[in-house]
């Protein structure tokens, strides 16, 4: 019960800082502009919904594709934790990810009617480091069960991303730019550290010959031993 609640966080968490909702909030004001609040509530919900479908399709019919690629898991963690790496240090300096959209997309999008499948469900929401994220969360899973949280770390990052989108003038006033750029490096070192791992444990399962499975237990025996 433990370990699949660790998993949880580590899934709600890691997929969260990738969404970055928080950071999305000024983007979603500026690609809104002039749109009335029932209008602005119906784009947000339409992007969570079409978000959740398509991380959806991948967790569940993400070790069919890397059957038909063949792609080993342990490529694609390698693969994924460097793409949130890339993430986590755009992050870090405050700077839009030009892994999720780009700034001429971001102009593009003002000029659109309807925004809330391109590109805020995607790639905004859903896009590279999103779908990586719940596709390496999936191949870690060790048995079925466990994509159950995966599944649930995507439902309730939805509706706090909704939650966020609906408040988002709020948001964004409450915050300012020093706020947001102060909850991006935190998140944005976190993620850092959720990527590491997922690349530590991607070159352990792709070399065991030379990083053998090492006992957890044996690990933190002298980490507990320091205090």
């Amino acid at each position: 019960m433990g370990e699949l609640l660790s998993f949880s966080l580590v899934a709600f968490s890691a997929l969260f800082f990738v969404i970055d909702p928080i950071g999305l909030a000024p983007i979603f004001v500026t690609m809104t502009a002039g749109y009335s609040k029932e209008k602005r509530i119906q784009t947000a919900k339409k992007a969570c919904l079409v978000f959740v479908g398509i991380l959806t399709f991948f967790v569940v019919g993400g070790g069919v594709i890397f059957q038909l690629l063949g792609v080993s898991l342990a490529a694609f963690k390698i693969a994924g934790g460097i793409l949130l790496l890339l993430t986590a240090l755009d992050m870090l300096r405050s700077k839009q990810s030009d892994t999720r959209t780009s700034g001429e997309e971001i102009g593009e999008a003002t000029q659109k009617e309807d925004v809330a499948v391109v590109p805020l469900a995607m790639p905004l929401l859903a896009g590279p480091g999103a779908i990586a994220t719940v596709m390496v969360l999936s191949a870690r899973a060790p048995n079925a069960w466990y994509l159950i949280p995966v599944l649930g770390s995507v439902l309730a990052n939805a509706a706090a991303t909704f939650l966020i989108l609906r408040a988002a003038n709020v948001v964004d006033r409450w915050l300012g730019i020093s706020g947001r750029a102060i909850l991006e490096r935190i998140m944005g070192l976190l993620l850092a550290a959720i990527a590491v791992q997922f690349v530590v444990t991607g070159v352990r399962e792709a070399f065991p010959e030379v990083f053998p499975a090492a006992d957890e237990a044996a690990l933190a025996a002298p980490a507990q031993g320091t205090g």
